[in-house]
């Protein structure tokens, strides 16, 4: 029999899967992949795979690499698809792929299975991902098979399904709208929330933060401290990149920090709506940019937050796996390597403030830049600076002259 891994969540759409492959005559190994997802009973995911027929089953935690190799990268980037999301879902598929294909070459599994749709971004995501890393495997998505969709129109025809074969399942045809979860942010979509014109923020039964208005009344202030450009340090304790993001989390989240509304344009085309509450990466982003704020040299900045924007399009896409990526990354190692130091954060109510930052690469000279007499800088030195900025408009403004 053929065989496939199935990235494997327990859920509907997965649930549904694992048995239509075994009706397809695959032998199939399922992977759930760790990433975080704190309600999951795992063991319990783990023997339902195995009770409803896949040959192997196993979980895979990958939680540390996702912080460390993943989110963290892309931190120090600053990247956010369209200005604001701050790609949580993103980062996580091309580790899924990875982790995926790693169990199909222990298995001898030639195959690799999902359960994304042909509308979204995750297919696209697992699919480059995965051949990147191994050119010959042959992707499985179920939902861009016609004999798959005949059989399964809908989310009500799945749960039929599952009911007439006894698959427990938490799915049902009331539920408002999906959710996806890892350890970098919670993602909602779909549903009711499909309609660009409800409230999405109010609809949502958040899962990390508490709403603004149920935040504390006091000013919570937390210390983070880095090293070439990655958090490192939480008020002088030194943390694992997965306990910095836990930790922050935990801390943002009861402030209502973190909770985004958007409308965005996936890769395959057509725009859509999610909501999503990423409560420590907010945070994180907020203190990295303050800490660079005092140790970038301008025109690296200014460089780097011209490329940002095509990271962000590029993990968003899919397109983690390239030479162009390696490249970009190799790029910002070296650039975030004057990034080191502490920013002090006020969390209030959404918000969050800095309070304070501080770094031995400082390049913040308050001589030079004092707005008092004396000091270091010669104001007389601006005259053949600007006289010399200006010729052209200058020599424009004679041969060209302007209406005002």
């Amino acid at each position: 029999m053929p065989s496939c891994v199935l990235a494997y969540s327990g859920g509907l759409d997965t649930s549904v899967i694992l048995n239509w492959l075994q009706d397809e005559g695959y032998d199939v190994h399922c992977v759930y992949v760790d990433l975080g997802q704190p309600c999951e009973d795992q063991q319990a995911i783990h023997e339902k795979a195995r009770k409803f027929g896949a040959a192997t089953s196993c979980v895979v935690d990958v939680r540390e690499e996702l912080c460390r190799d993943f989110a963290f990268p892309v931190l120090q980037w600053q990247a956010k698809y369209e200005g604001i999301y701050l790609l949580g879902t993103s980062i996580a598929r091309p580790l899924i792929s990875k982790a995926c294909l790693q169990v199909a070459r222990e298995k001898g599994a030639e195959a690799f299975a999902h359960g994304a749709t042909g509308k979204g971004n995750d297919q696209c995501r697992f699919q480059l991902a995965a051949e990147a890393l191994d050119p010959d495997v042959r992707v499985i998505a179920p939902w861009r098979i016609t004999k798959f969709r005949d059989q399964f129109p809908g989310r009500t025809e799945m749960i039929a399904y599952c009911q007439e074969r006894g698959i427990p399942i938490k799915a049902s045809t009331e539920k408002p709208y999906s959710s996806d979860e890892n350890c970098l942010h919670i993602s909602y979509e779909a549903g009711r929330l499909e309609d660009p014109a409800v409230h999405g923020i109010a609809m949502v039964d958040f899962g990390m933060t508490v709403s603004p208005q149920e935040a504390p009344d006091d000013v919570e202030e937390v210390t983070v401290g880095f090293e070439r450009g990655l958090p490192v340090t939480i008020d002088g304790q030194e943390v694992s990149p997965l306990a910095m993001v836990e930790q922050m989390n935990e801390r943002a989240g009861r402030n209502g920090i973190g909770r985004i509304d958007m409308v965005e344009n996936r890769f395959v085309g057509m725009k859509s709506r999610g909501v999503y509450e990423a409560p420590g990466m907010t945070a994180l982003y907020a203190a990295h940019l303050a800490m660079e704020q005092l140790t970038l040299d301008r025109d690296l900045v200014h460089l780097r937050d011209r490329i940002a924007p095509e990271v962000a399009e590029m993990v968003y896409y899919g397109f983690w796996y390239t030479p162009k990526m390696d490249a970009l990354m190799a790029f910002i190692r070296e650039s975030q390597q004057p990034v080191t130091g502490e920013v002090t954060l006020g969390f209030y109510k959404g918000n969050v403030d800095i309070h304070g930052r501080s770094s031995p690469r400082s390049l913040y000279d308050a001589e030079v830049a004092s707005m008092e007499g004396g000091g270091s800088y010669d104001q007389n030195d601006a005259e053949g600076f600007l006289r010399l900025h200006g010729l052209p408009g200058r020599v424009m403004g004679r041969v060209w002259p302007r209406e005002y």
